[in-house]
């Protein structure tokens, strides 16, 4: 059972428990996107298994009316036993998600992943005609070029910072440069994509940012953050634009909790004050 102190963050550990959230924020206007917890699983078994659960996933949401969609991590699909692995499973979950209306996104991770994620997303896309996203990270030197590539894919893209600790012979590692990075890669995307923009940051000049863009170039977008994580401005920005939480669930919880805890202050003290019981 998922102790209070962690709930903020992880929605359950049942599929059953993460929809009932995906229902409550529906209710206030916000949209979900599913992740199993599960990564860097280097036994195909393992990621068969994830794959199952996300297409028995995939059959809850097509049967239910919520406005939900799914999004899964490389590595625990097989990208860490290999890339055939890798691609054969995704294209089974994204295919079934096609099949029964439920859009699937591909998350980024270190920099070792970005050509095989970006190859199978483009592959994919192209297939199906969107129905796939993926993740982009502005601290990659090398996202300028990648976002230009992927202009023409029918799929969606989703804009982060990066969160992984990246060298710095492939990675911006100043706060600034990320978030210039981060700002013009925006403005690119805004003035050459035809939607499927999302906007994935909690920072508030960066989203203010993507509106102004949005109300000069008219392309859209979509705004989306973490579970636990500003969430009054989630329901705030849900009444004028269309937001999206990012909700995981699932036994393995405690490494994600601990990686959100860790990177922002305001979750650290949450968490303390949760501990001290005030």
């Amino acid at each position: 059972m998922i102790p209070p102190i962690a709930s903020r963050f992880v929605a359950g550990e049942s599929p059953a428990v993460a929809l009932e959230h995906v229902r409550r924020l529906n209710d206030r206007g916000v949209e979900g996107i599913v992740n199993l917890l599960g990564e860097h699983y280097d036994d195909r078994a393992d990621a068969e298994a994830d794959a199952d659960e996300y297409l028995s996933l995939i059959d809850d949401l097509s049967n239910s009316e919520l406005e939900a969609c799914i999004s899964v991590k490389p590595s625990q699909i097989g990208l860490s036993v290999g890339e055939e692995a890798f691609r054969e499973i995704l294209e089974r979950i994204v295919d079934y998600g096609a099949k029964r209306d439920v859009f699937v996104w591909i998350d980024m991770e270190d920099h070792t992943t970005t050509d095989a994620t970006l190859g199978a997303y483009e592959r994919l896309a192209r297939k199906h005609d969107g129905g796939v996203g993926v993740c982009v990270q502005a601290n990659l030197k090398r996202t300028r070029e990648d976002v230009e590539r992927l202009a023409d894919v029918p799929g969606k893209v989703r804009f982060v910072k990066g969160a992984y600790d990246e060298p710095a012979d492939v990675a911006y590692t100043r706060k600034e440069e990320v978030n210039r990075a981060y700002r013009e890669l925006l403005e690119y995307a805004f003035e050459h994509y035809d939607g499927g923009i999302g906007v994935g940051s909690h920072d508030p000049e960066m989203i203010d940012h993507a509106i102004s863009l949005h109300d000069e170039y008219g392309t859209d977008f979509e705004i989306q953050m973490l579970m636990g994580v500003r969430e009054d401005a989630q329901y705030d920005l849900a009444e004028e634009y269309e937001v999206w939480q990012y909700l995981p669930y699932g036994t393995r919880w405690k490494s994600y909790f601990y990686r959100r805890v860790m990177e922002r202050k305001e979750n650290l003290w949450f968490a303390v004050r949760a501990i001290a019981g005030r």
